[in-house]
C-alpha cells in the first residue's frame, strides 16, 4: 500500500532537475500513505516523472521498493495496493521463463504486465490496485484500477500533459495547476455527501472508474475500457434459469470462498488484524481469521457513550467467544473535535459520511498495534443488508395502495401542520407507540406521495438534501446511475437493482473512500476480503431469497456465520458506524457548526443558498427537525472550502 503521483509532458520540454523536483512535490502532499519511503524516476527524454511514497507490507527489502523498471528495462511502474495472488501469478511467469529477482508483488505485476499485456496481466489478479505503467519503448502511459474501486486513481489530462495521483493534493505543486470548481459537482454532492465518479470538485480533473483502464499517449487519450463488467456480471446472474441452489451446498461454496479470501489478505511481513463491530460483516472475517491463525488475532473497536450508537460491547462479546486479542476504545466529543480539522487535509475533496470520524479514530487505534486490517465492508451491497433494501419495496407497496387522486390530497394535508406542530400532536400519544420527531418523518412521507416510483423512493432514501438545486447557490445537478431508465431494465426487481446501484456508486464513491482516506491517513493498510471479486461473482448468483429471507437480511452469510459464532451473540437490530452527530452538532460541535453556517459565511463563500441552510440550521438547534446529515454536507463543503479554495 502506498501514494503514487506522477506527470508525463508530451512535449518534452520539463528538464530531468524540474521533473524530479515536481515529482518529489507530488509525493511529499501523499507522504502519510507511505512513510516507510519515499522515491522519483524521470527521464527527461520522454517528459516523464513517475513517484511513490511505500508502505511496505510485503518483501521489506530494498527489492520491493519503486518506481519499479522491468527486467528488460522497457517498463516503469508505480503501484498501490496488493496482489494476493502474486505467488500463484510468479509461478506462471517462472514457467514461462521469466526470470524473477524479487518477493515482491509489485514485480509480479509489472513483469505480467510486460509479458502479457495490461489487460490480461490485471485479469489473473485477485486484489486491490491503482498503478501507472510507462513503456519507454511508445511512449505510452496505462492507467489502471481495480474491480470494485477499492484503491484510487485520478488524473488529469491535457494535450500537453498527464498528471495522475492517489490524491487530488498531489496535483496542486505542479506547474500551472490552476483548478476552477465544479459548480454541478457541488450541487450532485449535497444529494450524495459524496461527489460522484467519474467528476471531482474540480472541472479538470476525473477520478478512474473502477474496472477501467486508460492509455495515454502523445497527448491523445482513447476513452477508459473496461476490464471487469460488473454490471453484465450481475445480469447474467440474475437471469440464470437453473434451479436454487441446495442451501447447504450454497453455505459451504460461500464458506470456502470467504476462507480462500482472508487467507489472502492476511499474507503480510508485517503485523496484522482487524476492525470488529460485532455485526456480522466483521465477525465473518475475524470468525474466518482466527479459524486460520495459529495464535489469537488482534481485533480492534470503538464505542460510544451515547444509547443507540454503541456496539462496542457486541464486540467484545464476539471477540472472547473467538478468543482474539481484543482492544476497545471509548469516543468522546472531545476526540471528534480533535479529528474534525484535518478532514479537509485527508479527503481532498468535500466529503460528508459522519462515519469518517469513527473509521479514522479505529484506524488510529488500530495503527498502535498492527500495520495491516482486514474490515468487513461489502457486506451490506453484496448479500442485501442495508434496511433500505426492505423498506424502499414496502413503502412502494404501501404508497401504491393509496389511490392517486387521494396521494396529492394526503400529501397537501400533512404538510399543512409544520414539523413543529405535529411534534406538539404526538406529544398526546403514548411513549412507546410513539416515534421520534414524527414530524419530520410525516413530512418525509409527503415526498414519497408525491413520487411512488420505486426509483423515486430509492433516490429519496439515500439523499441528504432530497432538492440540492435548491440549495446550491449554482449549477446543475448531473443524472448519473440514480435516474439510468436502462438500469431498470435489466435489474426489473428493486431490491437487486438497489444493490448494483450502491454497488456502482456509494460502495466506491462513500464507503471504500472513507476506508482509504482513514487508513491511509495513519499509514494502515485496510484489506477487505468480502469484496474479493470471486465472492461478488458468486453473490450475483444466488437468487435473492439468498439474501433476504422472512424479513431478514443476508440470510447466506448468516449460515456461514452460524458455524463459528452463536447466533445469540449477532442477532440484535443492524445499527451501522454512526456517530450521534444530532446531539453533537447542538452541544459540543454547535460553535464550530455556527462558525461556518454564519449568513455572512456562507454568503461570502458563495457555495450554498443561505435561507434553506439557516433555516435547517435552527430547525435542528431547536429539537423540532433532525437536519444532522444534510447539516453535515454543508460543513464539510465549508471546511473544505476554508482548507483549499
Amino acid at each position: 500500500m502506498c501514494g503514487i503521483a506522477g506527470m508525463v509532458d508530451w512535449r518534452a520540454a520539463t528538464s530531468a532537475d524540474a521533473l524530479r523536483s515536481i515529482g518529489d512535490a507530488m509525493i511529499e502532499t501523499v507522504r502519510h500513505r507511505g512513510p516507510d519511503a519515499g522515491e522519483v524516476w524521470v527521464e527527461a527524454e520522454g517528459g516523464v516523472a513517475l513517484g511513490q511514497r511505500r508502505l511496505a507490507i510485503i518483501d521489506l527489502s530494498p527489492g520491493g521498493a519503486q518506481p519499479m523498471h522491468s527486467a528488460d528495462r522497457r517498463f516503469v511502474i508505480t503501484f498501490n495496493g496488493e496482489i494476493y495472488n502474486y505467488r500463484d501469478i510468479r509461478s506462471e511467469l517462472q514457467a514461462a521463463g521469466h526470470p524473477m529477482r524479487s518477493d515482491s508483488d509489485t514485480e509480479v505485476l509489472l513483469e505480467a504486465c510486460a509479458l502479457w499485456g495490461v489487460e490480461a496481466a490485471i485479469e489473473r489478479a485477485i486484489g486491490m490496485f491503482a498503478f501507472a505503467l510507462w513503456d519507454r519503448k511508445t511512449r505510452t502511459l496505462t492507467l489502471a484500477r481495480d474491480r470494485l474501486g477499492i484503491k484510487p486513481l485520478y488524473y488529469a489530462a491535457t494535450p500537453e500533459r498527464v498528471l495522475f495521483a492517489s490524491q487530488l493534493k498531489a496535483f496542486r505543486p505542479t506547474p500551472h495547476w490552476k483548478p476552477t470548481i465544479d459548480a454541478d459537482a457541488v450541487v450532485g454532492y449535497l444529494r450524495h455527501a459524496y461527489i460522484a465518479q467519474p467528476r471531482t470538485i474540480y472541472r479538470e480533473a476525473e477520478k478512474l472508474a473502477p474496472g477501467h483502464i486508460l492509455t495515454l499517449r502523445d497527448g491523445a487519450m482513447a476513452p477508459p475500457k473496461c476490464f471487469w463488467d460488473l454490471r453484465g456480471i450481475a445480469v447474467a446472474g440474475q437471469r440464470r434459469n437453473d434451479p436454487a441452489p441446495d442451501a447447504h451446498e450454497a453455505t459451504d461454496r460461500l464458506d470456502a470462498l470467504l476462507r480462500d479470501s482472508v487467507k489472502l489478505r492476511m499474507i503480510a511481513d508485517v503485523p496484522l488484524g482487524a476492525f470488529l463491530s460485532g455485526g456480522i460483516d466483521s465477525s465473518t472475517v475475524v470468525a474466518l481469521m482466527q479459524a486460520q491463525s495459529a495464535r489469537p488475532v488482534k481485533t480492534f473497536s470503538i464505542g460510544f457513550h451515547e444509547s443507540g450508537y454503541d456496539e462496542a460491547h457486541c464486540a467484545k462479546q464476539v471477540a472472547t467467544h473467538l478468543g482474539t486479542d481484543h482492544t476497545e476504545f471509548y469516543v468522546e466529543p472531545r476526540h471528534a473535535l480533535d479529528v474534525i480539522p484535518h478532514l479537509a487535509d485527508w479527503f481532498d475533496e468535500p466529503f460528508a459520511d459522519p462515519s469518517q470520524i469513527p473509521t479514522y479514530l479505529v484506524s488510529e487505534l488500530t495503527r498502535k498495534h498492527v500495520t495491516v486490517a482486514l474490515s468487513g465492508d461489502g457486506g451490506d451491497e453484496l448479500f442485501a443488508g442495508y434496511n433500505r433494501y426492505v423498506w424502499a419495496e414496502r413503502l412502494a407497496r404501501a404508497v401504491n395502495l393509496v389511490p392517486r387522486p387521494l396521494r396529492g390530497a394526503s400529501a397537501a394535508t400533512l404538510r399543512a401542520l409544520a414539523p413543529q406542530t405535529w411534534n406538539r400532536l404526538f406529544g398526546f400519544v403514548p411513549a412507546a407507540w410513539r416515534p421520534a420527531l414524527p414530524g419530520d418523518k410525516l413530512h418525509k412521507i409527503t415526498t414519497l406521495l408525491d413520487n411512488p416510483q420505486p426509483d423515486a423512493i430509492y433516490r429519496r432514501l439515500v439523499s441528504q438534501w432530497e432538492r440540492p438545486d435548491e440549495v446550491a447557490a449554482s449549477g446543475r445537478e448531473p443524472h448519473g446511475p440514480l435516474w439510468d431508465p436502462t438500469i431498470a431494465r435489466d435489474f426489473p426487481a428493486l431490491v437487486p437493482r438497489m444493490q448494483f446501484l450502491d454497488m456502482i456508486t456509494y460502495l466506491p464513491d462513500d464507503i471504500l473512500t472513507k476506508v482509504d482516506r482513514a487508513t491511509m491517513a495513519v499509514g494502515l493498510e485496510g484489506r477487505v476480503p468480502l469484496l474479493d471479486h470471486r465472492v461478488v461473482a458468486f453473490s450475483w448468483s444466488l437468487p435473492l431469497e439468498f439474501k433476504l429471507r422472512g424479513g431478514r437480511s443476508k440470510w447466506l452469510l448468516r449460515q456461514v456465520l452460524d458455524r463459528y459464532v452463536p447466533r445469540s451473540l449477532i442477532d440484535r437490530p443492524k445499527m451501522g458506524f454512526g456517530v450521534p452527530i444530532d446531539a453533537w452538532l447542538r452541544g459540543p460541535l454547535r460553535e464550530w457548526a455556527e462558525s461556518l453556517l454564519a449568513p455572512a459565511r456562507l454568503a461570502s463563500d458563495g457555495f450554498v443558498r443561505v435561507e434553506p441552510v439557516r433555516r435547517a440550521w435552527q430547525e435542528h438547534l431547536e429539537g423540532s427537525r433532525n437536519w444532522q446529515y444534510p447539516l453535515w454536507t454543508v460543513l464539510m463543503l465549508q471546511a473544505w472550502r476554508a482548507r483549499w479554495a
